[in-house]
């Protein structure tokens, strides 16, 4: 009874524990990054739940500025949609719109033109080039903002006089209204601007930083005054907090990119980043071979016969003549005196082998060049022929 020994896998690929060996430290560290990033955007977002949210006593609410209004008998009320602000517009209201950038363009128009005709008060809070042109027509929004926080008034507006100093520095603002009050300049452009609405008596004030109404910068400077000022001229506040939920919001059409914060898209675009590079840094670089030791030792006969029957499998009798024949004339090539370099040329290796051999050349010629064999009786004879021209040119 023979047994047959299982011999070791020789294959090249990968099985999938050497994969994910190889995988686990890229995949880690994706990870990671992704759930960085997770906890970045909750913490920002709980950061800024209830910014501006009359109703939020966060440090970035304003519910301080609201308790303090209704001390003094003005009433606030907080709408998310464009219908309830423009309903709640009236003569004797205020109304503060907190981030007017969110607006989309038909939501301008249609503020525009409750903000005309209602003859009341309209407080846009840091309203910036895509929001104030159209909400403020005649003022536009300069790019750099200040570089200062604290300002002092340096105009003739009786609330911004009052207060003093305040931090209103933010964006900054250039008016073409020549009766356009111009206050808190920093280097030579306006933090707020309040500019008087004609038709109704109304007017409508452009601050550049919602700082003032924060809770916890409302005790610092003359924050206080100028926000119980400014929102308290009128019995009732109307405190506006723009939404994507509002159906007007959807006049425009988005795309999905549109609707991503810039934060998510320069985040993922960073995670491609480091996946390249890591690729790049994991990438198999491309080398000189490298010889690797054989699992087991096989003999060359083994090799040989093995060789032999893919060719005679293959039906390529003309192969294995052809590597027949070559295999011969490197041998031979160095015992006649011929460079290695120059056995499969005719011109420079028979020459010297009938030289050697003291016989003719042209005899040779099919022999070590000649055609493939038509068969296999016609092969077994070529190597038969090729062995006695080696063992003849070895003979002493």
């Amino acid at each position: 009874m023979t047994t047959q020994a299982t011999l070791p896998t020789t294959s090249v690929a990968r099985t999938p524990r050497q994969v994910w060996t190889r995988t686990r430290g890229i995949a880690l560290a994706l990870v990671l990054l992704l759930a960085g990033a997770v906890v970045i955007a909750l913490v920002r977002s709980d950061a800024h739940r209830g910014s501006l949210d009359p109703r939020s006593a966060a440090p970035e609410g304003s519910r301080a500025v609201a308790v303090l209004l209704a001390d003094r008998g003005v009433s606030t009320r907080v709408v998310t949609t464009l219908a309830a602000a423009r309903a709640a517009a009236a003569p004797d209201t205020t109304l503060l719109v907190a981030v007017p950038d969110l607006l989309t363009e038909p939501q301008q128009t249609q503020l525009r033109s409750t903000m005309a005709e209602s003859g009341g008060r309209t407080i846009l809070v840091a309203a910036g080039s895509a929001s104030v042109e159209q909400l403020a027509p005649g003022v536009t929004a300069d790019p750099a903002t200040s570089l200062r926080s604290t300002l002092e008034p340096d105009c003739d507006f009786l609330p911004a006089r009052r207060a003093g100093a305040a931090d209103t520095g933010g964006l900054r603002y250039t008016a073409l209204h020549p009766e356009a009050d111009k206050c808190y300049p920093s280097q030579r452009l306006a933090s707020l601007i309040r500019i008087p609405e004609a038709p109704g008596g109304g007017d409508t004030v452009v601050l550049g930083a919602p700082d003032i109404l924060f809770n916890d910068r409302l005790g610092e400077h003359g924050n206080a005054s100028l926000a119980l000022q400014l929102l308290g001229s009128r019995p009732h506040l109307v405190w506006y907090l723009p939404s994507l939920a509002d159906t007007t919001a959807q006049d425009e059409e988005r795309s999905f990119l549109d609707l991503l914060p810039s934060g998510w898209l320069w985040g993922t675009l960073q995670l491609f980043i480091a996946a390249a590079l890591a690729a790049l840094w994991r990438a198999r670089r491309l080398g000189p071979l490298v010889p690797e030791k054989l699992p087991v030792a096989i003999r060359a006969s083994e090799t040989v016969e093995g060789r032999a029957r893919l060719y005679r499998k293959a039906n390529a009798r003309d192969r294995a003549a052809a590597a027949l024949r070559s295999t011969t004339r490197t041998r031979l090539a160095p015992l006649v005196g011929v460079p290695v370099a120059q056995a499969h040329a005719p011109e420079a290796l028979l020459p010297a082998l009938s030289a050697h051999l003291h016989g003719d050349g042209h005899s040779l010629q099919p022999l070590l060049f000649g055609a493939p064999p038509g068969d296999d009786a016609a092969l077994i004879s070529l190597a038969d022929q090729l062995d006695a021209l080696e063992r003849e040119v070895r003979r002493p």
